[in-house]
């Protein structure tokens, strides 16, 4: 069997060695394997495929339907459906921060906007009816079509949940009375996979990592109630979490992800700090009557009044290759991972889409940034973030690398593509034989 060197050959080279046929079959294929194998998460320095959590990355809140708020949110927020309460947005946006928003709006409705809404750093856009006030001291509000496409950002969002609840758990969670202690020791990323009940049950939950180490702690079950245990206290690396204190400057806050693939609801204890940012695209969110949450909130609808604000501590880390899922829930074999058995998942999310299918409520639209503020390092960008390294496999022992779900609904289309072009080249191969047959 002929080898493929890199090179591509000349045309010159084709003609004298390979038959037309060949050479127009062997370029439909080249075609076909260039479509199916486009890059489709952002590289790193050093090389690695990585990625992040897309335009949801650039804002402390991103929320697909509804969003009730008051008082604060210290990043940018941007909701699908409509808006209401007395709010102030984007006061620790930088100015950096701010250009790499899609429009450099930092605040963004697709429908209506009710109530007194003073955006303190960049602008504001909104698409429907604006009942009460609406002020930009930095920038300029105007009503308009949303920058945003919120059912193209959801669909993937829904699809990168999924596939991070498919990946091998590779960290220990242990109950310890009214304790839950999740201990992960590898250098780039750390797994846990628990249930909401179990997490229901924890008073405190104490979190130990490397730092610089990405966490992602997938929560399985239809709902969580931080309330049930009355849950007061995260400790991160044995020191609790909050605005003013975080271990080593925010560096294991900054990387750390809840993921609740599907669940339809989270409810916050108001007494407490939740450090890390939340990927629930299914759920509604409930922030409740007091204290923060100390990253970023992604959700299909929220809720929040007093002092429950949403801190401007965006996600930094880089996620991990997985599989696709499969329709039967298990993951498909990667040709850059070698296959390894599925920690406990939870499937695909029962209110969420199928990853081909636009998902969600409310106006398309599309993209832009973010960074941490405060402490914290490591900045994302539009479609990816973070450290470098080797590119891993997928088995828990070297975990890391990009979870390409930038690239998961446009799978299909790159298959279809491909197909398509083989189609073509055999076309042209048949084409190309009738007519030598003729001139015989």
């Amino acid at each position: 069997m002929t080898s493929l060197t890199l090179a591509a050959p000349t045309a010159e080279y084709l003609h004298m060695r390979i038959s037309v046929p060949a050479a127009a079959l062997l370029l439909g294929s080249s075609l076909a394997l260039t479509a199916l194998t486009a890059p489709v998460a952002t590289a790193t320095p050093n090389g690695e495929q990585c990625a992040g959590l897309g335009v949801a990355n650039l804002y402390g809140e991103f929320i697909e339907g509804d969003d009730s708020h008051s008082p604060d949110a210290e990043g940018a927020v941007a909701v699908g459906g409509n808006f209401s309460g007395t709010f102030s947005v984007g006061n620790e946006l930088t100015a950096a921060q701010v250009d790499k928003l899609p429009g450099k709006n930092a605040f963004v409705v697709a429908g209506n906007v009710s109530g007194n809404v003073q955006v303190m750093k960049g602008n504001g856009v909104y698409g429907g009816t604006l009942t009460g006030k609406l002020e930009a001291h930095q920038g300029k509000i105007a009503k308009g079509p949303s920058p945003i496409d919120f059912a193209a950002e959801f669909t993937k969002l829904r699809a990168a949940s999924t596939q991070l609840a498919a990946a091998p758990a590779n960290g220990k969670a242990v109950t310890d009375g009214n304790a839950l202690r999740l201990t992960g020791t590898d250098q780039k990323l750390n797994h846990f996979s628990v249930s909401a009940e179990q997490l229901e049950k924890a008073k405190e939950v104490f979190l130990t990592v490397p730092v610089g180490a990405v966490t992602v702690i997938t929560v399985t079950g239809g709902s969580y109630d931080q309330a049930k245990a009355a849950t007061t206290g995260f400790f991160l690396n044995g020191m609790l979490d909050d605005k003013l204190q975080s271990f080593a400057g925010g560096a294991v806050r900054e990387k750390l992800l809840w993921n609740f693939p599907t669940a339809t609801k989270v409810t916050k204890n108001s007494g407490n700090a939740w450090p890390g940012s939340v990927l629930a695209p299914n759920a509604h969110f409930d922030l409740g009557k007091g204290g923060p949450v100390n990253g970023s909130v992604i959700a299909k609808s929220l809720v929040g009044t007093g002092g429950a604000e949403t801190h401007h501590y965006p996600f930094t880390g880089c996620l991990p290759v997985v599989p696709p899922v499969t329709p039967s829930g298990s993951p498909s074999p990667s040709p850059s991972a070698s296959p390894s058995p599925s920690a406990s998942t939870s499937g695909s999310p029962s209110a969420s889409p199928s990853p081909s299918t636009p998902g969600g409520s409310t106006s398309p639209k599309p993209s832009g940034s973010g960074t941490p503020s405060g402490s914290t390092s490591g900045t994302p960008s539009a479609t990816a973030s973070t450290p470098g390294g080797t590119a891993p496999s997928a088995s828990p022992s070297s975990p890391g690398g990009g979870l390409a779900f930038t690239g998961a609904s446009g799978l299909l289309p790159l298959t279809i593509g491909g197909v398509v072009i083989v189609g073509a080249g055999a076309a042209v191969v048949v084409a190309t034989r009738r007519r030598a047959g003729r001139r015989a």
